[in-house]
């Protein structure tokens, strides 16, 4: 009997112990850190861009935002055009996509590091320009004929 309570109040022990320590002592699990920091908006209406060589592309543009930056239009209950979205100076981001592809070669597009190089532009652009809060530009689609 000696025996036995000599092997059950320690282990008895170590397992109050343990759960004391977890319950109260132990920091709580950090939640994983998110891999996209913001929220993604993808412009709803797609581009048609004439290219330097004759060719022309077809994209999507999303943009990850802040994560306090607004996507509703200025006006509650307001619905936007055709083909728009609820950014503010969403029109503003169009024209400055436009603006900065309008003209590039069909391989900009193509090859990754160009296009890589296309994004910094427009992210450059995009903070230059407007009130936006934007933390990266993503090309959703493209096609280049």
């Amino acid at each position: 009997m000696k025996k036995k309570l000599k092997i059950v109040v320690p282990v008895a022990l170590l397992l109050v112990v343990g759960g004391v320590y977890k319950t109260v002592l132990a920091k709580p699990p950090q939640a994983p850190k998110p891999r996209v920091e913001g929220q993604v908006y993808v412009l709803p209406k797609e581009f048609l861009l004439n290219l330097a060589d004759g060719r022309f592309a077809k994209l999507s543009v999303g943009l990850v935002l802040a994560h306090d930056q607004a996507t509703a239009g200025a006006a509650e209950g307001a619905k936007p055009p055709d083909g728009y979205g609820t950014l503010e100076q969403e029109a503003v981001i169009r024209d400055i996509v436009t603006d900065d592809l309008t003209d590039v070669s069909g391989g900009d597009l193509i090859d990754r590091r160009r296009r890589d190089a296309l994004k910094r532009r427009l992210l450059r652009d995009l903070r230059k320009h407007t009130d936006v809060k934007v933390e990266q530009v993503l090309f959703t689609d493209v096609a280049v004929q």
